[in-house]
């Protein structure tokens, strides 16, 4: 008969090692997102200077190459929105775009920006000054990129 507790010990050092890298390999992803809501927060700062409030509000995630991720934000009539989107794997190569609720493309004018132009990651931005009130969808796109999967972030702001 085979001793219980020898045949434990190989599942119970499986169990151990999952439980110590859980929070490393989290805490690598979450430092990813930081440095890409980080960067995101740095894209922003010319509108910042030419009077635009930038939000607290921000998303973020993780997408695959030609992987889009929909993010809504109720907009007002009147105001002038630019959104802007950052990553901080270089060489990526990302995209926003923003969609009123008909699905209809209303950027005002949009941008994409490599890592190699100042910024410590690629960034892309949309400006949006919307013809009424309602849900807009920020339209987040990863085109290209090294990594399986990519960290990104998203902030707006508005005057």
């Amino acid at each position: 008969m085979k001793n219980f507790c020898s045949s434990c010990i190989p599942r119970f050092r499986f169990l151990a090692i999952i439980a110590l890298l859980s929070p490393v390999c989290s805490a690598v992803l979450h430092a990813t997102v930081d440095d890409a809501l980080s960067f995101a927060y740095e894209a922003s700062l010319p509108y910042y200077k030419k009077g635009f409030s930038i939000r607290k509000d921000a998303w973020g995630g993780d997408l695959a190459v030609k992987d889009r991720k929909a993010v809504s934000a109720q907009l007002f009539k009147g105001n002038d929105y630019w959104f802007i989107m950052a990553s901080d794997v270089k060489g990526a190569s990302i995209s926003v775009h923003i969609y009123d609720d008909k699905g209809n493309l209303v950027d005002a004018e949009s941008w994409q920006r490599g890592s190699t132009s100042g910024m410590q990651g690629p960034s892309a931005g949309a400006r949006v000054n919307p013809k009424y009130t309602g849900t807009y969808f920020a339209i987040v796109q990863i085109l290209k990129s090294s990594e399986d999967r990519t960290p990104w972030a998203l902030v707006y702001g508005y005057k």
